[in-house]
C-alpha cells in the first residue's frame, strides 16, 4: 500500500492533533487511550509513576522518529503497530479464553499444547463461557467505552472485536453494525476511509461471512465523498500545499481494500449497482478506478464501453483520465470485451493515452494497452502503437528512464507474433529496439527475442527480412562480449546464436548457404562455440551436396566441396581449444575424403599430426585442471581408424601418415610413469594388421585405399611387418622396465593388452609369435593382478576357436596357458 506518501504528508488531523495511518491501531492512539481513561484527581502514586513512564516513552518515541528516513519511519510504525496488534487483539482474547477453563488447569495446559490446531477455540459459543470470563470481557468493553475521543475508541474496540464472542452469539454482528455507524462521526474523510478499511479488515478476519457490514461501510464511504470538496478539507490542502490529484491518490489503498472485500465472490449484478452509484455521484473518478481494480476482469470487460462513457464524464482535474484507462486496460489484458466493441475501445483509449504529456505517465499507460492491441489486432495497429511510443519517448531521451516499461512492451508483443516475417515487417519494430541504448538492457531484449524465435520457429527459413533482422540482433549480443564476460554468459549467447544458425537454410542453393556461413564467421568471431558450430555446419553442407548429387561428382560440385574444405581449413586455426582443433581437423579430413577430395583430406590429417606436439599435459574442464592424456588417446584411436582408408600420397613414402603419427607420439612429452605411449603402439598394431589384408574391412566409395594401390605388393607387406616388429619391440622394452614392485600392476595390464592384440590380429601359426603370446599371458598373470573372470572367458574363447580346423594350432597354445592367483 502507498502509506509512505500518507505518512510524509501528515494530512489527517483530529482534534487539532496529527493522527498516524489508522490501518492498524498505532502507538499514539494507545497513549491517548491511557490519558483519557485516567482521571488525574483520583490517581495513586503508583499510577502517577506509570503515567510518567508512559509520557517518557511517548516523548522518546517521538525523538527516535525525528531522524529517520521516510522508509525507516514507515518500518518503525509498522513494528509498533504489529506489537499493539498482538497486545490488544491476541493477548486479551487469549487471556479471557483461558479464564473459561480456570477450573480445569490440566485441561488448559493440554489445550495450550495443541493450540496450533485451533479447533477447540474456534468452536465454542457464548453459552459455554463461564461468568468470570464474561465479567472480565465486559470490564474491558466498559473501559473502552470510557474513552472520550472517537477515533481511539473505535480502533481499540475494533481490535477487540473477536472478544464479543464471549458475551453473545450475535455480538460480533451487532458490534460491526454499531462501529460502522460510529465512523460517520469522524470529520476528516481521509481518516474515516482508513478507519473503515481497518474495520473491514478485522471483520473479514473474524467473521468473513458477515458481508452486510462491508456493503454498509462502502456505501457510507460513497456518501462521505462530498466532504472532500468541502471548505474544511480544501483549507487543509491549501495550508499543506497539496494538490487535489495527489490527495485523492491517498484514498486508493483503502478504497481498493474495501472494494476487494465487497467484490470477493460477488455476483455480477453487484458491479452494475456500483456503476449506478458512481453515476449518481457524478462519475467519481476515484471510486470508478477502484471499482475496475476490485471486480473480476470478465465483469469489467463485458462493460468496457460503459466504463469508457463514464470515464469521459469524469472530472479531469480530480483524477487523471489516463489512470482510469490504465485500470481499464489491466482488466482487458486479462479478459476479452465483445468483439464488435474492440476497435472503438482501442480508439477511445488511445485518444486519451497519446495526449499524456509526461513521458513516465504515458509509458506506464501505453505499456498496458499494448497487450490489448496485440491480442485483438494486426501488425498495422501494433506498428501504430510502436510509432506513437517512439514519438513520445525519444525527445530528451526519455526512454532512458523507462527501460523496464519498454522491455515489458517487447515481452507482450513477442508471444503474439510467432511468425517473425510478420514481426520484422513492422516498420517501427527495429527502430523501437534502437531505443534500448544501455548495453545490458539491449542484450537482455535481444536474448528474449532469440529465445522466442528458437522456441517457436518450426521450419528453417531463408526469408531475407528475418535473416537481416536476426543477424543484427545476434551481432548485438555478440558485440557485448568482452574480457570480463563470464563463461556461462558466453555459453548462453552461443546457444542462442547457434539456434539461429541452425534454422537458416537456403535449400539446394549450397553456395548461398556457404556465403551465409562466411558472413556469420566474420560476425561472431569472438564466440568460439559459434565458430565450431559453423565448421560443423559447413562439413554437413559438403556431405549434403554429395548426397544430393547422388554420386554425380561434377566439377561444380567438386569445386564447392573444395570451397567448404578451404572454409574449415582457414577457420580451424582461430580456435583456442586444441582438442576442438584436433577433432575438427579429423572430421574435416573425413568429410573431404568422403567427397574424393584427397589433397584436402591429406592437408587436414597432416595438420592434425603436426598439432599433436602442442597438446598440453593438462587442460581446464569446468574450471578444473585435468590430465589431457585420456582425451589425447581417444583422439589418436579415432585417427588410427581413419588412416585405414587413407591412400598414401604418391610423392610421400609408404605409410607416411602412420609413421608421422607414431613419430609424434614418440617425441611427445608424456606424463611421468605414463603408459600412454605404449598403449598407442598397441593400438597401432590392429591398424597395421588390417592394412596387410587383401581386402580391407571398410572403404570409401570411389576412393582407392592402399589395398588397391599396392595390390598386396610384398614390399608393402614387408614394410608393415617391419613396423609391427619395431612397435612390439618398444612395448617389450617398456614391459621389462616395469618389473619393479611399483610397476608390476601396470606391467600385467599392458602384457594382457598386447596378448589380446596378438590373439585377435596375429598369425599365431608363427612359432615365435605363438611363444611371445604365451609369454605375455604368463607375464600378465605372474603377480595375480589380472582379472580372473576376464582371463577365464579369454581362455574359453581360445579353446572354442581351437576346435576349428584352420585354428588347430591354438590347442597346443592353450595347454601352455595357466591361471595364476596372487599369493
Amino acid at each position: 500500500m502507498r502509506f509512505q506518501v500518507f505518512l510524509s504528508l501528515k494530512l489527517a488531523v483530529v482534534g487539532g492533533k496529527e493522527v498516524l495511518p489508522p490501518h492498524l491501531p498505532p502507538l499514539v492512539l494507545w497513549l491517548r487511550i491511557r490519558k483519557a481513561s485516567s482521571p488525574s484527581s483520583a490517581v495513586s502514586e503508583k499510577v502517577r509513576t506509570r503515567l510518567e513512564e508512559l509520557d517518557d516513552l511517548e516523548e522518546g518515541s517521538q525523538r527516535e522518529l525525528l531522524n529517520l528516513s521516510q522508509q525507516d519511519y514507515v518500518n518503525r510504525i509498522e513494528e509498533l503497530n504489529q506489537s499493539l496488534k498482538e497486545a490488544w487483539g491476541g493477548l486479551v482474547y487469549d487471556r479471557i479464553w483461558s479464564m473459561c477453563h480456570i477450573l480445569l488447569p490440566s485441561l488448559w495446559h493440554f489445550l495450550k499444547l495443541i493450540s496450533s490446531l485451533m479447533w477447540f477455540s474456534e468452536s465454542f459459543s457464548a453459552d459455554d463461557v463461564n461468568d468470570t470470563a464474561k465479567e472480565t470481557c465486559l470490564n474491558w468493553f466498559f473501559k473502552i467505552a470510557s474513552i472520550r475521543e472517537l477515533v481511539p475508541r473505535l480502533y481499540v474496540e475494533a481490535a477487540l472485536l473477536k472478544c464479543n464472542r464471549f458475551l453473545t452469539n450475535s455480538g460480533i454482528q451487532e458490534t460491526l453494525q454499531r462501529l460502522t455507524a460510529m465512523i460517520r462521526g469522524i470529520g476528516d474523510p481521509l481518516v474515516a476511509v482508513y478507519t473503515r478499511a481497518y474495520l473491514c479488515r478485522v471483520g473479514m478476519e473474524v467473521a468473513p461471512h458477515l458481508k452486510d457490514s462491508l456493503n454498509k461501510n462502502f456505501f457510507d464511504l460513497l456518501a462521505s465523498f462530498r466532504q472532500i470538496h468541502g471548505e474544511s478539507v480544501q483549507n487543509q490542502l491549501a495550508q499543506q500545499r497539496v494538490e487535489i490529484p495527489i490527495y485523492l491518490t491517498l484514498y486508493s489503498p483503502a478504497i481498493h481494500w474495501i472494494l476487494q472485500c465487497v467484490a470477493y465472490r460477488a455476483p455480477e449484478v453487484l458491479l452494475t449497482e456500483m456503476m449506478d452509484r458512481c453515476k449518481k455521484l457524478g462519475n467519481n473518478a476515484l471510486l470508478l478506478n477502484s471499482v475496475m481494480w476490485a471486480f473480476r476482469a470478465e465483469f469489467v470487460a463485458m462493460r468496457a464501453t460503459d466504463f469508457i462513457g463514464m470515464i469521459k464524464d469524469c472530472d479531469e482535474a480530480g483524477f487523471p483520465k489516463h489512470l482510469l484507462f490504465a485500470s481499464l486496460g489491466r482488466s482487458l489484458s486479462c479478459a476479452d470485451p465483445p468483439e464488435s466493441e474492440r476497435l472503438s475501445i482501442l480508439n477511445e483509449a488511445w485518444k486519451v493515452v497519446t495526449k499524456v504529456r509526461s513521458p513516465r505517465d504515458y509509458i506506464n499507460c501505453a505499456e498496458i494497452w499494448v497487450e490489448f492491441t496485440c491480442r485483438h489486432f494486426t501488425k498495422r495497429e501494433v506498428n501504430t502503437v510502436l510509432a506513437d511510443i517512439i514519438k513520445h519517448m525519444t525527445p530528451d531521451r526519455a526512454f532512458e528512464d523507462a527501460y523496464p516499461q519498454l522491455q515489458s512492451v517487447i515481452k507482450k508483443i513477442l508471444p503474439h507474433f510467432h511468425d517473425f516475417s510478420v514481426l520484422f515487417s513492422m516498420e517501427k519494430f527495429l527502430p523501437f529496439l534502437d531505443m534500448f541504448q544501455k548495453d545490458s538492457v539491449r542484450v537482455e531484449v535481444c536474448k528474449s527475442i532469440m529465445e522466442v524465435f528458437i522456441k517457436h520457429q518450426q521450419e528453417a527459413t531463408r526469408d531475407p527480412v528475418i535473416l537481416n533482422a536476426l543477424l543484427h540482433i545476434c551481432k548485438t549480443m555478440h558485440d557485448s562480449v568482452n574480457a570480463l564476460t563470464l563463461d556461462d554468459e558466453k555459453r548462453s549467447l552461443s546457444l542462442l546464436i547457434n539456434g539461429f544458425i541452425r534454422m537458416v537454410s537456403f535449400g539446394r542453393d549450397f553456395e548461398q548457404q556457404l556465403s551465409f556461413c562466411v558472413e556469420a564467421r566474420a560476425t561472431f568471431c569472438n564466440l568460439e562455440p559459434v565458430i565450431i558450430h559453423l565448421i560443423h555446419t559447413v562439413n554437413q553442407l559438403a556431405m549434403e551436396t554429395r548426397c544430393v548429387m547422388k554420386g554425380n561428382h561434377s566439377r561444380k560440385t567438386a569445386a564447392f566441396v573444395r570451397a567448404c574444405a578451404a572454409y574449415s581449413f582457414i577457420t580451424i586455426p582461430s580456435l583456442t581449444s586444441i582438442f576442438s582443433r584436433l577433432n575438427l581437423y579429423l572430421l574435416s579430413g573425413q568429410v573431404a575424403l568422403a567427397n574424393q577430395c584427397l589433397s584436402q583430406a591429406d592437408a587436414f590429417l597432416k595438420a592434425a599430426v603436426s598439432l599433436l606436439p602442442e597438446v598440453p599435459r593438462t587442460i581446464s574442464i569446468e574450471g578444473k585442471q585435468r590430465s589431457s592424456e585420456p582425451f589425447l588417446l581417444d583422439f589418436i584411436n579415432n585417427f588410427l581408424s581413419t588412416l585405414l582408408v587413407v591412400p598414401d600420397h604418391p610423392e610421400q613414402g609408404v605409410l607416411y601418415l602412420v609413421r608421422g603419427l607414431l613419430n609424434m607420439v614418440q617425441d611427445y612429452t608424456w606424463e611421468d610413469n605414463s603408459d600412454a605411449k605404449i598403449r598407442v603402439y598397441i593400438s597401432a598394431l590392429p591398424l597395421l594388421a588390417a592394412m596387410s589384408q587383401e581386402s580391407y574391412l571398410y572403404t570409401i566409395p570411389k576412393v582407392d585405399s592402399n589395398e588397391t594401390l599396392y595390390g598386396g605388393d610384398p614390399k608393402f607387406i614387408a614394410e608393415i611387418n617391419k613396423l609391427c616388429e619395431t612397435l612390439i619391440a618398444q612395448v617389450l622394452d617398456h614391459l621389462k622396465g616395469l618389473g619393479r614392485d611399483e610397476g608390476v600392476r601396470r606391467q600385467g595390464s599392458l602384457a594382457f593388452s598386447l596378448f589380446g592384440c596378438l590373439l585377435a590380429h596375429g598369425d599365431l601359426r608363427n612359432n615365435k609369435l605363438n611363444q611371445l603370446a604365451v609369454n605375455l599371458w604368463n607375464l600378465s598373470h605372474k603377480h595375480g593382478f589380472c582379472d580372473t573372470r576376464t582371463s577365464v572367458r579369454t581362455l574359453e574363447y581360445i579353446k572354442h576357436q581351437a576346435q576349428q580346423a584352420d585354428l588347430s594350432h591354438l590347442s597346443d597354445m592353450t595347454a601352455r596357458l595357466s591361471l595364476q592367483s596372487r599369493a
